[in-house]
């Protein structure tokens, strides 16, 4: 059962849900950050409403000793940010005690991309004929082949794969709709997995809820496949293939990414496909390929080759 929390912070999180379409994950996250601050603030006398910079300085200070990583510090900084912005817009306070508050800064990670031949490897992995295979090697394929999120991939409906032109309608962040093409091998493995010998035979007598019915991939028990779910596929998979280090699904986006870079794709391309809001996040992708950088260039650049001498040099 949720703890209750005070109303302005329940209504906050409504308007993040309806006017904003925060996913239920985002959601998730900010009611567990304002619970733990509503929950220090009571345990500390602090009445939330009146909470000044130094009580929120506090609480982040406690939250940084009990070990909490950057990234997790950063997400509360920005859930009370968010929250205090929404009651003075609101009327309900009439000063932001985060106005100055500075959220962690985070180290820039190069993603995780898998060699081309290691993807071809983990699909090796699924070439039965049962049901489950049918659908495990159809969501590998639509996730290294569209670069979709997995929970994009697992809310897909059977109305966003129906069509003749090719494309996937997927639902990213914030509920945006975007189209994303579908190339030959995974069309060809999620018709399979929706042919009679794949998804009807793990579909129930009764479904037990509509959108079980509309889900394009299920479990066994006739439920829509959960983001747990398809994790556990693709680790299971990727263990069966050999690889010593974790590989889950967003492992497949990130080399869908990269391996599309490393072969010319015009980065504004990727992006789209992604669903990426700022391209700066499809940049970090192409740090992975120095190779490509390199070989682009000397493609590219009329005086990348060449030595002191070459025609066209200055003196």
């Amino acid at each position: 059962m949720k703890e209750p929390l005070s109303t302005g912070a329940e209504e906050y999180l409504s308007w993040l849900a309806v006017e904003k379409g925060r996913s239920r994950n985002t959601l998730a996250a900010y009611r567990r950050d304002i619970t733990v601050w509503e929950r220090w603030a009571r345990d500390a006398g602090v009445e939330p409403l009146d909470a000044v910079p130094a009580d929120i300085e506090r609480h982040l200070d406690g939250l940084r000793g009990q070990g909490r990583n950057p990234a997790s510090l950063a997400r509360s900084t920005t859930a009370l940010r968010g929250l205090y912005r929404f009651l003075v817009d609101e009327g309900t306070i009439s000063v932001d005690p985060t106005l100055d508050l500075r959220s962690p800064r985070l180290p820039r990670r190069l993603p995780k991309a898998l060699e081309e031949s290691q993807v071809l490897a983990l699909l090796e992995t699924v070439g039965g004929s049962e049901p489950t295979d049918l659908r495990d090697r159809a969501l590998i394929e639509l996730l290294y082949g569209t670069g979709a999120r997995i929970s994009e991939v697992v809310g897909l409906s059977l109305l966003d794969v129906q069509g003749d032109d090719d494309l996937l309608r997927v639902f990213g962040k914030g509920a945006k709709e975007r189209l994303v093409p579908l190339g030959g091998p995974a069309r060809f493995a999620l018709d399979r997995w929706l042919s009679p010998s794949g998804r009807p035979r793990l579909a129930p007598a009764r479904w037990a809820r509509r959108s079980d019915a509309e889900a394009v991939f299920i479990n066994t028990r006739g439920g829509r496949l959960s983001r747990q779910g398809a994790w556990a596929i693709v680790s299971h998979h990727a263990e069966r293939a050999g690889f010593a280090n974790v590989v889950g699904p967003h492992v497949l986006r990130h080399s869908c990414a990269s391996h599309m870079l490393a072969h010319g794709a015009d980065i504004r391309v990727v992006q789209e496909l992604l669903g990426h809001v700022s391209i700066a996040t499809t940049q970090i992708y192409t740090k992975l390929s120095p190779e490509h950088l390199r070989s682009s260039y000397e493609q590219a650049h009329p005086r990348a080759g060449g030595g002191p001498g070459q025609v066209g040099s200055s003196a």
